[in-house]
């Protein structure tokens, strides 16, 4: 294994500050308990929190600004945030109107963000994030927090930050939830630092299909085809899934999982566009980039939103972060 790291351990702690540093302007970082916090404080607001293992930066803390996060609780590479972590970055940025978490549907996740709610002495509400149409809705666990857990955070960091209440910035959340799906697929494995070898071995031949965010095998290892049999596969499973009406707005997001150039990402993003396009859907918005990693995987991920009026707009709203920035 050959990565710009002192020792596992101390990477985290390590990374984040250096982001901080870099993003002095707009966040700050809390040592310990850890969590990145937005400089400026609005009263009157929602706060909207999120957080999880880290590993898929630039996903939560790279999100922390004007117009989107008011803080994010980064854990261990794949691995949950301690309660502590949400009560002590709910504290920090409450501005008396409440407290919304945002929370991808991973057993630790939610166990531990439920556990900070019922410790939690404010108004507080939680959406939960389970956009991954790999696997079926009668799963045991649900389905997976991936890409699109980004395009919510988003949304509803727009309407908090235009003065919805508590009850609308939950519900808009859950409606964004609802109208977006994702779907991945894997050339490599990564490579967790702590492990020192790649997750899953996958010959030069075969990809993962229907990845999830951590290094975990997708549902079904198949052989390498074109891209565009991929994109046809990935975007098939996405149109069956949302059954998008002839003439459906919609943001069209092709997220990179780490390790795969931009090059490659905008020849996925104009083969789903013309899938789309070719059955009525109008793509209104893009996102393309590595937005929602897997460490060093080599991979990407295509996620549909289906949008209404109010969501196109909020999506337009200024926004002032690490990882997207416009408007302001």
């Amino acid at each position: 294994m050959k990565k710009f790291i002192d020792t596992p351990d101390t990477l985290l702690q390590t990374s984040l500050q250096g982001f901080a540093k870099a993003h002095a302007d707009i966040v700050q970082f809390n040592p310990e308990p850890r969590f990145v916090y937005r400089n400026t404080r609005k009263n009157g607001k929602v706060a909207l929190i999120s957080g999880g293992g880290s590993g898929h930066e630039p996903l939560h803390s790279g999100f922390v600004g004007v117009g989107m996060l008011d803080a994010a609780c980064p854990g261990q590479v794949f691995t949950s945030p301690t309660p502590d972590q949400m009560l002590a970055a709910a504290q920090a940025v409450d501005g008396g109107a409440g407290v919304l978490f945002i929370v991808k549907n991973y057993a630790g996740d939610v166990m531990n963000f439920e556990m900070a709610t019922e410790m939690l002495d404010l108004p507080n509400a939680s959406v939960l994030i389970d956009d991954d149409i790999s696997l079926p809705k009668t799963h045991s666990i649900g389905r997976r927090g991936v890409a699109g857990t980004a395009i919510v955070e988003k949304i509803v960091g727009a309407a908090a930050e235009s003065g919805a209440d508590l009850v609308t910035c939950k519900a808009l959340g859950e409606r964004v939830n609802q109208a977006t799906a994702s779907m991945g697929v894997a050339l490599t494995s990564c490579t967790v630092p702590a492990l020192g070898h790649p997750t899953f071995a996958i010959a030069d031949d075969e990809i993962e299909m229907g990845v999830g965010i951590h290094g975990e095998r997708g549902r079904e290892t198949a052989k390498l085809v074109s891209a565009s049999e991929i994109v046809e596969q990935l975007a098939r499973h996405i149109f069956d899934e949302l059954q998008p009406t002839t003439g459906q707005a919609v943001l069209l997001h092709v997220n990179g999982f780490g390790a795969t150039p931009l090059i490659e990402l905008h020849l996925i993003y104009e083969l789903a566009w013309q899938y789309f396009s070719k059955r009525g859907v109008i793509v209104q918005r893009s996102l393309v980039g590595n937005f929602t990693t897997s460490l060093d995987m080599a991979g990407c991920s295509v996620t549909l939103t289906l949008l209404d009026d109010e969501m196109l707009g909020l999506w337009d709203a200024p926004v002032n972060t690490a990882a997207l920035r416009w408007g302001c």
